[in-house]
């Protein structure tokens, strides 16, 4: 009997370390946002899964940035639904801030605090624990060595994108919005986000907003606004 029941545990310990650790996956469905009488966007559907990544792009004002605070959970839609997936389970809206990273160019920054402080309370916001000493190898990372302790209202427009982007990625997000992602970077700095990126495609799902020809490339799928349709990239 003991012998069965081990080779019977042993086909299920089998099955499950082929298993994924995890599968994410994002699904719009006849999503449409208004203000007022002002149709901004509406019929949006797309899903997307695990390495999959999108591309949103449209003319100023087509709601580019609008449909990514909605998938971030910081504005609601006039109209559809949104379903993240975890492991086949549908995820609460209170559950899926731990999935989601975002970065954006109006994403606000406390300038009265230092890197540290900010990186710190902001952390303790999402349930995150991190010592100082690996926030500060963090900022080397991301190319703000020695800056840590400084104001950020020293900070130039590119080192608060860096820091938005360390902060964004600090809980390894499942999915990862990023709105006009080179924003303000220089060279190295664009280098740097093309490592984000490659990163965040083998670890889940990455969704973006510009009409920078250049990062249109990080689209496997791509959304016009303007169209309100797909367009592949082969």
């Amino acid at each position: 009997m003991h012998s069965k029941l081990k080779q019977i545990l042993d086909k299920e310990e089998l099955f499950e370390y082929f298993q994924p650790n995890f599968m994410i996956s994002l699904e719009v469905k006849n999503l449409a946002k208004s203000f007022g009488f002002r149709i901004v966007f509406e019929g949006v559907n797309f899903s997307l899964k695990e390495e999959e990544s999108l591309v949103i792009t449209g003319k100023n004002g087509s709601g580019k940035s609008t449909l990514l605070k909605i998938l971030a959970g910081l504005l609601r839609p006039s109209k559809g639904e949104i379903n993240i997936n975890l492991n086949g389970q549908n995820k609460k809206k209170t559950e899926r801030r731990k999935l989601l990273g975002f970065v954006a160019p109006d994403l606000s920054l406390y300038d009265e605090l230092t890197a540290l402080e900010n990186l710190e309370f902001l952390s303790k916001v999402q349930g995150l624990e991190w010592r100082k000493k690996e926030l500060i190898k963090n900022l080397e990372k991301i190319g703000l060595k020695g800056r840590g302790e400084d104001l950020v209202s020293s900070y130039s427009s590119g080192m608060k994108q860096r820091l938005k982007y360390l902060f964004a990625l600090l809980n390894e997000p499942k999915i990862l919005l990023l709105d006009e992602p080179g924003s303000n970077l220089d060279e190295p700095g664009l280098f740097l986000l093309d490592d984000i990126i490659v990163e965040q495609k083998k670890r889940g799902i990455l969704v973006l907003a510009t009409n920078d020809r250049r990062e249109i490339k990080y689209g496997d799928k791509i959304l016009n606004l303007d169209q309100q349709g797909f367009s592949f990239i082969s």
